[in-house]
């Protein structure tokens, strides 16, 4: 039960952060080289769903790594957790981005960022939340 109460609160977090991030009218300037492909609107509902799926599959995956993070402190274990999905879900997409389309660098540098403060408020979250049985 505790899993799925801490899974559907971080994926709510993740809709949060998303929310914050991506309608702020600074990124929604800098993300108006996307306004070609993006669609004009966006389901809410569908979003929300998708991150509460995330926060299924993002505590899970923290719980099997768990004692394989480094430091006996969670909270540092969170932080060490957020850090290797920030490198995998955005440092990665950011560089193939860069190498791949014309995206203007400080669109680039805001999507890091902001997906490296989502990653780790969400990683200090499972620390101080949750640990394997």
């Amino acid at each position: 039960m505790h899993y799925i109460t801490i899974s559907v609160i971080s994926g709510m977090l993740f809709a949060l952060l998303d929310g914050l991030f991506n309608a702020n009218p600074l990124a929604r300037k800098l993300m108006e080289c996307y306004k070609p492909i993006a669609k004009t609107s966006v389901n809410i509902f569908s979003g929300i769903f998708a991150d509460i799926f995330y926060g299924f599959i993002m505590c899970a995956i923290f719980l099997l790594t768990y004692n394989s993070l480094p430091s006996e402190n969670p909270v540092v274990k969170g932080l060490v957790y957020g850090i290797i999905v920030w490198f995998f879900r955005v440092f990665m997409t950011v560089i193939s981005s860069y190498m791949t389309q014309k995206i203007p660098v400080k669109t680039l540098l805001y999507i890091s960022i902001t997906g490296l403060i989502e990653v780790l408020v969400i990683g200090i979250f499972y620390g101080l939340t949750i640990k394997p049985a």
